[in-house]
């Protein structure tokens, strides 16, 4: 992981549950870690909900003010800047689509200098709803990237059904990844699996990871 981990894509794909493992495997490293919630778009899925767990791995955690209150509102108050030289791995959770992107936008010109040290990952999911194939899935990053004023260095696939994943359901994903990265010039950083499914978690191009956001009905 470099320096500073940008995470987009559309709503539902999986970002935060992604930002989420990926900040929890960089303190494992012994690293100093901040994960800025940037989600001001869906109050479902935020990583303020997992205070308690970046505490035990030292990690720090910055969210929007008001976050998990009565008054969540959206309102962002931190450094950016700051935090990308004190720390040495920043992930930044961004809030789906466009929309959500609009507010990284707004760090944009701070973020510039650490531009070589920086990935911007577009999360895709074939199973959700408007990015089942790979044309909505283009053209919702490049929309992205407008809003953010900044550009995706790879692709992540993040292919599930939650609790009914199985490796078939992550194989079968595999072509629409493909033409994704055919279609937008980027290569596909990885693809994410359960860490339970052993036969596909040892595999070169797939990163195991822990469910740790689960989908409403699955709560």
């Amino acid at each position: 992981m470099k320096k500073i981990t940008i995470i987009t894509g559309h709503y539902g794909t999986g970002k935060t549950n992604l930002s989420v493992n990926l900040a929890v495997k960089a303190a494992a490293e012994g690293r100093s870690v901040a994960i800025a919630d940037l989600d001001l778009v869906n109050p479902f899925f935020r990583t303020a909900d997992f205070k308690e767990l970046f505490e035990e791995k030292g990690i720090r955690m910055i969210a929007p003010d008001f976050a998990n209150s009565n008054l969540d509102m959206p309102s962002i108050q931190f450094d950016v800047e700051q935090l990308a030289v004190t720390e040495d791995c920043l992930i930044i959770d961004v809030g789906g689509d466009d929309a959500g992107a609009t507010a990284l936008g707004r760090y944009a010109e701070a973020l510039a200098p650490f531009r070589e040290d920086t990935d911007m990952y577009y999360v895709i999911n074939q199973r959700r709803y408007l990015t089942e194939n790979s044309d909505e899935a283009a053209q919702l990053l490049f929309e992205i990237e407008t809003a953010a004023r900044m550009r995706h260095t790879a692709v992540v696939n993040n292919t599930n059904l939650g609790c009914e994943t199985d490796a078939s359901v992550i194989e079968s994903s595999a072509r629409f990844a493909e033409e994704v990265s055919e279609k937008t010039g980027l290569p596909v950083a990885f693809t994410t699996c359960p860490e339970e499914l052993t036969e596909l978690a040892g595999k070169p191009g797939y990163m195991p990871v822990k469910v740790y956001v689960k989908p409403l009905w699955e709560k």
